[in-house]
Parts: C-alpha cells; structure tokens; sequence
C-alpha cells in the first residue's frame, strides 16, 4: 500500500513549481553560421581553384594577301629621325636675361617672343639718339630764321644798291652771308638725317633685346634662366650662347647611312618602308629624297635622306629607325589572289586536320578549320577558314582548346 501511495503522490502535479524554462536558441543560430562559413570557404575555393587559369600565348595577325605583296625590300639599312629645320635661338646682342618665356615641349609660332634681355643700356642709347634728333631740329629752326633775315636784308640793299643809297660792297655782304647761311642750313638738315638713322638704330638696339622664334615649331631644349648674360658669340666661361632649342616637326626626316658596296640599288624617288626602334609594330611608308653625292671614307658609307609619309607625335627627332628600300611596285593584276596569309606558326594539325585559333572577345579563342593552298616563306597563304585582320594564336600548346581563355606572353609578370 504504501508503495501504491508512494506512485501516486509522483504522478500529482504540483501546481506551485515553477512552469519549464523554453528551448534556447542559441544552437541553432550557431548551426546556421557555421553552414554559411562553409558556403563561403567553397565559393573561395572554387573560385581559386575551380575556375581554369588563362593560358598564357603568343599572338600575330593576318594580312590580306594584296597588302604588301607586290614590293620586296632589295636593301636594309639603320639610320636616325633628324629635323631639316632646326634652330637654337640666340639674342643679337650680349646683355642679362630678364625673362624666359619657353619650356621643353612647348609649341611656338613664328615671331612669338621666346625670352626678353635686361632693356637698361638699350633705352639709354635710344633716349641719347632721341635727344641727338630733337638738338638736330633745335639747329634747323635756328639757321632757318637767320636765313629768313639774311634773305630779307639782302633783297633790300639790292634795291638801295640800285637807287645809288648804298655801296656795292655792302650789298655783296649780305648776300655773302645769305649764301653761308643757306649752306648751314642744308648741313644742319643733313644733321637732322643722320639723327634720325642713329635713333632708328637704337630702336633696332632696344628690339634686340627681345628674342623671337624665327619659325613655328617646338622647344627640345631651354638653355637659359633668368639672370645669366647670353651673347651671340661663345666667350667661355658661365657666358651662355642660346635661349633655346625648337624644332619643326613638319621637317623631321630620316638619315641613313648605306654602305657604299650597295648605293646602287638605291634610286631618288624609291619607296621605302621605316620602322621605328620604339615602334617596332609600326610602318611608315615613304620614299627616297636624295643621295648625299659623297662617301664617309672611315665607315664606307654614303648617306641617304628618305621622306616619311606620315606626320605624326610619336615621331621625334634623333629616333632610331631601320629603313628597307622596295623595289618598284608592280602592276596589279586584275583578279588579287583570294584568301589571307598567316604566320606558318600558328597552323597546327588536331584531328587530322589544320586548324588555328583566333583570339575573340574577352579572349577567349575559337578553333577554325583551315583549308591552306600553299607556303610564303615562313608564311601560309589560308584560302577558307580566316580572315584578313584577325588574331591569331603561334605555337598552339597542346592544352589548348576551343573556347578556352588566353593571355598574352608580354602581359603577364
């Protein structure tokens, strides 16, 4: 009986205990943190690992097969971009710099005031001339009314003279000294000339100390600073000879120097293609413009100035170029082969036949049957299967496949 009780009292409920606490939370929000931590790492992982790394390549493009193949180069030679007109400007006259107006790369038109010299000296001597003129005038006005006077006085004893009131001697007096006055005033109007030319002079004096470009071009060089004496003449010491160095960039053309075993394959007026050392992707059509009719006896060579075609800002003066010198172009014919030519490096051969892959957008690559009719020397000549102007991808690694991302060799670090 008592254990009967004893069961009953625990299946009572006691109303006076406190009701139970509700499930915590807490384990669940840490649940949820750890599976996004997770989700993340993956998405991380995924994107360093899982996504394909770009292949590194090397690339060149194709050409029509009528651009540049009706001329060949008979001759290669080196030389520099040099300016025809090419000036350092210098002050007339020796004196100290007050201003200098120019800097390096600075455009300039002719006539633009490019530095100006301390005035000092020069506005001294014009206000000496200018008080010489005004003296020279002063003298004129002078003899000029004692002229007037002498004349008059003359005119009168010439009719006493005639009416027997005066001597003859007299009278010959007067015109003697007319006459003298006469003479003082053609010399001093002569004074008045030479003034005037000496003031014209000084007014030369004080425009020489401003300096002028003697044409449009543009500053390679500023030589001097405000401060230092500049003279015409080199006299050594801190003394400088220059303002400045400008140039016309509508002048600039190239020097080669060929050897003179093979002058006679060049002609005036052949044309040449120039490619600059900085620009090596770059061809510049032009032609010859003469022979120097002399040899350089220490070097063998003759030089030889070429035009360039193209007036452009990349093109300065003293660049190294390499210059090939084309034979005539020859008539074209009136049906141009069809097709392009491609580098020879970039046909390769998968699944038994001859493909290459053309860099698209985004760099990716497209895989392109071919149907090649022949070889150009290093070159294909690619009848179907490209066009003129594309990309194309040289040595082909074997990992390589369509739609795959690429890099360019110079690209990466």
């Amino acid at each position: 009986m008592n254990t009967s009780a004893d069961l009953l009292k625990e299946l009572r409920i006691d109303r006076k205990a406190p009701p139970p606490e509700p499930t915590s939370r807490r384990g669940l929000w840490i649940t949820l943190g750890v599976i996004v931590a997770l989700l993340a790492l993956a998405a991380a992982g995924w994107a360093l690992f899982g996504r394909e790394k770009p292949i590194e390549v090397r690339t060149a493009p194709t050409v029509a097969m009528g651009n540049g193949g009706t001329a060949a180069s008979v001759l290669d030679a080196s030389g520099y971009v040099v300016a025809r007109r090419m000036a350092t400007v210098s002050a007339k006259i020796t004196g100290k710099v007050r201003e200098v107006l120019i800097e390096e790369g600075m455009k300039v038109d002719a006539g633009q005031v490019m530095a100006t010299l301390d005035p000092v000296d020069a506005d001294a001597s014009r206000a000496l001339s200018q008080a010489q003129v005004e003296a020279a005038r002063s003298q004129v006005a002078n003899v000029q009314a004692q002229l007037t006077e002498a004349e008059a006085n003359a005119r009168r004893l010439s009719s006493l003279v005639q009416q027997q009131l005066v001597a003859r001697s007299q009278y010959d007096q007067a015109v003697a000294a007319r006459d003298a006055l006469r003479a003082q005033l053609q010399a001093a109007q002569r004074n008045v000339t030479v003034a005037s030319r000496s003031l014209a002079i000084s007014d030369n004096g004080v425009d020489n100390t401003i300096v002028r470009a003697p044409f449009a071009g543009v500053v390679i060089a500023k030589a001097a600073q405000p401060g230092e004496i500049v003279s015409p003449l080199a006299t050594g010491g801190f003394t400088r000879t220059g303002i400045g160095t400008i140039v016309d960039m509508d002048s600039l053309e190239v020097e080669v120097e060929v050897n003179e075993s093979f002058i006679g394959r060049v002609q005036p007026k052949m044309p040449i293609q120039a490619t600059l050392n900085a620009y090596p992707d770059w061809q510049i059509p032009g032609e010859v413009i003469a022979i120097i009719p002399t040899a350089d006896r220490s070097k063998a060579t003759v030089k030889v100035r070429v035009a360039l075609a193209v007036k452009d800002p990349r093109i300065v003066p003293d660049m190294g170029v390499r210059v090939s010198f084309l034979e005539a172009a020859r008539p074209q014919q009136a049906a141009q082969p069809k097709g392009v030519r491609a580098p020879g490096a970039a046909v390769v051969e998968r699944d038994g036949a001859q493909v290459a892959f053309v860099v698209g957008d985004e760099d990716t690559v497209q895989q392109r049957a071919l149907k090649v009719a022949g070889k150009l020397g290093d070159d294909v000549h690619v009848t179907e299967g490209l066009d003129a102007g594309e990309t194309v991808v040289l040595d082909p690694p074997a990992e390589l496949k369509d739609g795959a991302k690429v890099v360019l060799a110079e690209d990466t670090e």
